[in-house]
């Protein structure tokens, strides 16, 4: 995966956690709650681009972050407008 779409995708995700009102240690929490076991540490290191995200994740981060996937996905700059 490209290191830039790792990094918008990660921009998008703290935008809508922070819309949401939720701390990382909180969408981590929510995360195991759910089945996946993720530290805030790691939630950390996917909103900055460095760690990869894994279908599960993403399927789960959608329903507590009460979003769709074009959220998500869709370059930085049109998640911000929404």
């Amino acid at each position: 995966m490209n290191k830039e779409y790792d990094r918008i995708i990660g921009a998008n995700l703290r935008s809508l956690r922070e819309k949401a009102g939720l701390t990382q240690e909180q969408v981590s929490v929510k995360m195991q709650v759910g089945g996946c076991d993720i530290t805030r540490s790691a939630v950390a290191k996917i909103e900055v681009g460095q760690r990869h995200l894994y279908p599960d994740e993403i399927l789960l981060l959608k329903d507590i972050l009460d979003t769709e996937y074009d959220e998500i996905f869709s370059p930085a700059e049109v998640a911000v407008r929404r």
